[in-house]
Formats: structure tokens, C-alpha cells, sequence
């Protein structure tokens, strides 16, 4: 397979030969890249494909096993992050590394702040930072924010204006839009268009494939360690990269025609959170049902007061006809919920344990005998079988998790919620960060779930995921429930609904 890339002696950075080994993985399999000055190069493959190896390298968070690095024709020292931002390389990876307690110039200058005689320059701080904002399209108002203030999608824009605080050659942008609504995913287009034109080298890795045609000169696709082609973005379409990704033509699952039965979640005017004021609906068994809003709807809320994470403050939820009280994770358990959390890494594992501990580790009482001893044998026949049908890349079940990639991580999160006997299934953002190939495979399984008697509950920001995957959409406005599609929802509805216009929906083909 060829890895060689072409124009590679104008290019501002070259990686020959990039090889990394993790005990018997292959996770690069010496890799050339290149960038050139003011290019904008795509970097998708499926989770494992080697991606977040590749660019931890380039940041100096990784050493590789062999290969070499230069910028600008300089030799990079690697697996040194100082010596790759001193180059001009810098990183915004998808959750925003800021310190909440601190406001947006202290954020932009921490560990390289403006000096005068000794002692921190605060006017020149400030008016640098403003100069970073308005240079990258940001309120420079903003400035003297503290960042705890700040919604997660304007402190995601502020780690890429605290890139800019340096000579910056080369920008890796790790999905940038994961947790962006649209309007910021607007601003961060021109962003990028922006700092395309001043030079800047970018490296930009999504798994919405569709971004791709609107930002991007080129495509690198990789794939088991090695990249597979680059290509002109030019007349390359999404099915084309996506099959490219997995190596195989990709189909995608379909629901198959279930009659949905007894209504087994019935909730009554629930309130509560940021900002849920008054939610009903109904959900019944063999259906999905997706939760779908802008920033600050109250979209999420739903999912973390139902489970009693955040226990509402008002209203009635009933569960095949019983009133339960979800004053506690515990409770919602016991009622019959699980619950897969949008945000894994905080809330979904526990990154230093093995994939079977996070498997079990809602479920001690499904997997220990009746002297309270926890059966490790079925543990791992059960988490042997479910990474077969997930198609979770690792070596064992007790490999620790923290050692996957993102995808694989949710693979397990979503396989948790496999064992046990489980009334409503609660899945909150179940495919963000996932690529094309595990998100099909992730689909089919919640397909299975409802197919196999059960009820889903899909809080998903991803439009085409609610209106192809669901049954029905629930659509979230300030904090109520503001409108109810069917599956196939033209995407235009969806979005229209989410911002307050009842006008009628079209109904497009899934």
C-alpha cells in the first residue's frame, strides 16, 4: 500500500517514515505525510485507523518507534510538546483544555505571558487578545470573560484562539465541531478560511464526513495504520470517502418494521436542570424516540433528569405504569433504565480499567454469585462476545480502555447497556466521534435493542442520526417540548423547529 504523498519538497511539514507500536499493535506503519502553507488537509479514518497517533506525534505527545519530522526543513525533536509548539505546531483537541476559574486572556497566555521589566503585562495581554478575537471573527468582548461563563462551543473557539497566542506554522484541529452548534460551526469556517489565507498550514479531523467538501483542499484517508490516498477534495464525495475509511462498500442499517407495543416511559410535565421546563411525552416498547434541540434547549437536560443525574424538580414519570421517585442514578437503575452519557470520557469510563471492568461495572450484581464474589470468567465471555459484535479493536478484555481509540471506548460504553434486563435504554449522543463505519454498526444495535422488545431513548445534536434512526423526533425550545416528526423529517424542519418556526415539516426519504 502506498503511503508516499506528492509536492512534498514545497511542503511546510514532512513526516517520512512514521512507525508506532503499542506491545503487539501496529498503530502506524511507517507513514509519510506532508502539509503545504495554507492548505487545508482532511484527515479521516475509522477510529484505530491511526489518526490520534499520527497527530500526537506531530504535537510531541508520543514518541514513534521510528521516522522523523521537519518543519519549514528543520528537524522536529520528538515526544517533546515544547520543542513542537517552539516549531509552530499547535493542537485544539475535541474538549477544550482551558481552566474555567480564569478568564479568556489569561486562558490565551498562560505559560507564555507578556513580560515588561519582570512583570506580567496585562494592557499588552489584553489588546493582544482582542487583536486574536477580531482576527478570528470572535466578540473581543470576550476577553475579559472567565471562561466557566462561556457556553462549551465559544470555549472550544477560545483553545483556537489560544493556539494563535504563537507563531503558529501548523494547526491540528481535532474535531473541531463535535460540540459546536451550527451558528458557531459557521463561525468556525471562517475561522479556518482566515487563517488559510495568512499561511497557515491546517490539519482537520472529522468524522462528519460533509464538513469536508466546505473547508477542505484535500483528503487523507487512512486506514490499519497507513494511509490509504490523499486526494483533491474536488469531485470527491462522501460515499467515496466513507467506503475509502472502511474498505469496503458501506450500507447502511435500516429499522426493520416493528409495530411499537405498550407505552413503558410516561413522563408528565417534567422541569428541572439548566433549562427543562415543561416536557411530556410518551414512549413506547419496540420504539426509538430522539431528543433533539439546539444549545441550551434543554435537550440534554432530559436524559440526566430522567436517569437522576440532575433529579427533576417537578413532574411525574411513570414506568409501565408505576410512578417512580429518580432521586439517584441508583433509582433509575432499579426502576429499569441504563444509560450510555454523551460525555464518556468524564462520565462513561473509567480510562485506567479494563474494558470488562467497564463493561460490569454497572452491573456487580448481574455478575457476582450470592456470596457477593464477582465471576471474572463470565465477565469475559461476555465482553469476548461483544467485541465480536461491535467490532471493538483490542487485543483483550483486559486491556485497559484508556489505551482504545474514542471510538472504541464508546463501542464498550454502548456495550454496557447490552447486559442486564432493561426496560428503557437512555443514549445520549450514542455515535459523536465515531466514524462512519462503527456509527452503522452502533445504529444496528439500537435497531436490535427495540427490535428485541425494548425502548430508546436517542438525545442526539447529530440531525441525520434523529431523523433516520427514530421513530419519532421530539424537538426541544426553550425548554419545552415544541414539536413531534415522524421518521424521515426533511433536515430542514428539524433545524427550522429547533429554532422556534412551527411551520409544517416535509417528509423526505430515510
Amino acid at each position: 500500500m502506498a503511503n508516499r504523498e506528492v509536492g512534498r519538497d514545497s511542503a511546510i511539514l514532512n513526516a517520512d517514515g512514521i512507525a508506532k507500536n503499542y506491545g503487539g499493535i501496529h498503530a502506524l506503519k511507517g507513514v509519510d505525510f506532508s502539509l503545504s502553507a495554507g492548505e487545508v488537509r482532511g484527515l479521516v479514518g475509522e477510529n484505530g485507523a491511526g489518526k490520534s497517533t499520527l497527530i500526537k506525534i506531530l504535537a510531541g505527545a508520543e514518541i514513534p518507534n521510528a521516522g522523523t519530522v521537519t518543519v519549514n526543513g528543520e528537524p522536529l525533536v520528538l515526544g517533546n510538546p515544547q520543542a513542537s509548539l517552539a516549531a509552530g505546531i499547535s493542537t485544539v483537541y475535541q474538549e477544550p483544555t482551558l481552566f474555567g476559574e480564569l478568564n479568556v486572556v489569561e486562558n490565551i497566555f498562560l505559560g507564555r505571558e507578556i513580560a515588561d521589566g519582570g512583570r506580567v503585562n496585562w494592557k499588552a495581554q489584553y489588546q493582544k487578545a482582542v487583536e486574536l478575537l477580531e482576527l478570528l471573527g470572535l466578540n473581543p468582548k470576550l476577553a475579559g470573560q472567565t471562561v466557566a461563563d462561556l457556553p462549551v462551543g465559544e470555549q472550544q473557539l477560545i483553545s483556537i484562539a489560544k493556539a494563535f497566542a504563537t507563531d503558529v506554522k501548523v494547526l491540528i484541529l481535532d474535531e473541531p465541531s463535535a460540540i459546536l452548534s451550527g451558528k458557531e460551526i459557521s463561525i468556525l469556517f471562517d475561522m479556518v478560511a482566515r487563517l488559510k489565507a495568512t499561511g497557515t498550514g491546517i490539519i482537520y479531523i472529522s468524522h462528519r464526513l460533509d464538513e469536508l467538501a466546505k473547508i477542505t483542499d484535500s483528503v487523507t484517508v487512512m486506514r490499519d495504520g497507513e494511509i490509504v490516498t490523499t486526494k483533491p477534495i474536488v469531485g470527491l464525495s462522501t460515499r467515496t470517502i466513507a467506503e475509502l475509511m472502511v474498505g469496503r462498500e458501506l450500507t447502511r442499517a435500516h429499522a426493520t418494521s416493528v409495530a411499537p407495543g405498550e407505552v413503558v416511559l410516561d413522563v408528565s410535565h417534567l422541569a428541572g436542570g439548566k433549562a427543562l421546563q415543561d416536557v411530556s411525552f410518551q414512549l413506547r416498547q419496540r420504539e426509538i424516540l430522539g431528543i433533539y434541540g439546539l444549545v441550551g434547549s434543554g435537550s440534554g437536560d432530559i436524559a440526566r433528569a430522567i436517569y437522576g443525574i440532575d433529579p427533576p424538580s417537578a413532574g411525574q414519570v411513570r414506568v409501565c405504569g408505576k410512578e417512580v421517585q429518580l432521586s439517584s442514578p441508583g433509582a433509575a437503575k432499579k426502576a429499569g433504565f441504563t444509560m450510555a452519557p454523551g460525555n464518556r470520557r468524564r462520565d462513561g469510563v473509567f480510562l485506567d480499567k479494563t474494558l470488562t471492568f467497564n463493561m460490569a461495572s454497572s452491573h456487580f450484581d448481574y455478575f457476582s454469585n450470592k456470596f457477593g464474589w464477582m465471576k471474572a470468567r463470565a465477565e469475559n465471555d461476555v465482553m469476548e462476545s461483544l467485541m465480536v459484535k461491535l467490532r471493538i479493536k483490542a487485543p483483550k478484555p483486559t486491556t485497559p480502555i484508556g489505551a482504545l481509540s474514542g471510538g472504541n471506548q464508546q463501542k464498550v460504553v454502548i456495550a454496557r447497556q447490552l447486559v442486564g434486563n432493561n426496560i428503557v435504554t437512555i443514549l445520549e449522543e450514542p455515535t459523536q466521534g465515531v466514524d462512519v463505519g462503527a456509527q452503522a454498526e452502533i445504529h444496528k444495535l439500537i435497531f436490535d435493542i427495540a427490535a428485541d422488545d425494548g425502548a430508546c431513548l436517542v438525545v442526539s445534536t447529530d440531525l441525520e442520526e434523529v431523523r433516520t434512526l427514530c421513530d419519532r423526533v421530539i424537538v426541544m425550545h426553550q425548554g419545552k417540548a415544541f414539536a413531534e416528526f415522524p421518521r424521515g423529517v426533511a433536515a430542514a424542519a428539524l433545524l427550522a423547529a429547533a429554532s422556534g418556526d412551527s411551520e409544517g415539516a416535509e417528509v423526505e426519504e430515510s
